[in-house]
C-alpha cells in the first residue's frame, strides 16, 4: 500500500532581474554615483581641514568608514564594469584604451578619491605626532586633495621643515613611553 504521489517537474527559467526603481526615483546612472562619491569625498575634506582639535575624523570616522564606503563602492565597480573593458595595463596606449571606457573612468576617480583623503588623513595624523601646526598642514591638505602626490610631497617639506627628519616610523611621543613605563607589571 505505498501511494505514489505525483513528481513536481522542474523548469529550468532564466529569469531576469527586475531593478526598476520605485515610482518617482531615478535609477542610479554613472553620473549619479560620480556626484555621490565626488560630494562624500569633497566633505571629508572640508571636515578633515576644518577639524584639527578633533581627531577622531583622521582617525577614524574618514580613513576606516568614509574611505571604506567609497572602497566598496570602487570594488563593485571593478566586478560588475572591468570585464567588458578593452585594453591593459602594458602599455600607455593599453590604459589609454581601458579608461576610454566611463565606467572604468568612474572607478578610477573613486580610487583617486579614497587614496587622496587617505594620504590626507594620515598626513594629519603624522603631523599631529610630531607637533605641526594645523595652519602648516592647510596648504598641503589641499594640494593633496587637488593634486595628490603634490600635496604629499609639500607635506614632506613642511615636515622635514619642522622635524629635521623624514623618517616615516611611527615614534612614540614621551607622553606614550611613559604610559608604557607606568602600565608594565
Amino acid at each position: 500500500m505505498h501511494e505514489q504521489y505525483p513528481q513536481p517537474k522542474l523548469l529550468l527559467q532564466t529569469v531576469q532581474p527586475s531593478f526598476q526603481p520605485p515610482i518617482g526615483t531615478q535609477p542610479l546612472t554613472p553620473e549619479t554615483v560620480f556626484q555621490l562619491c565626488n560630494n562624500a569625498a569633497a566633505l571629508g575634506w572640508i571636515v578633515l581641514i576644518l577639524t584639527p582639535r578633533l581627531p577622531i575624523f583622521a582617525r577614524l570616522l574618514l580613513p576606516v568608514f568614509l574611505c571604506g564606503l567609497l572602497s566598496f563602492v570602487y570594488l563593485y565597480l571593478v566586478i560588475s564594469d572591468f570585464s567588458g573593458a578593452e585594453g591593459n595595463f602594458t602599455s600607455l596606449a593599453g590604459i589609454a584604451q581601458f579608461f576610454a571606457d566611463p565606467k572604468v573612468v568612474l572607478a578610477g576617480w573613486i580610487h583617486y578619491l579614497v587614496f587622496d583623503l587617505f594620504i590626507g588623513c594620515w598626513e594629519v595624523r603624522d603631523s599631529r605626532r610630531h607637533g605641526i601646526h594645523h595652519l602648516l598642514m592647510i596648504p598641503a591638505l589641499l594640494l593633496t586633495f587637488l593634486l595628490g602626490p603634490i600635496g604629499l610631497l609639500t607635506y614632506f617639506v613642511v615636515r622635514l621643515i619642522r622635524t629635521r627628519s623624514l623618517n616615516l616610523a611611527c615614534e612614540p611621543t614621551p607622553k606614550t613611553e611613559n604610559n608604557r613605563i607606568q602600565d608594565a607589571p
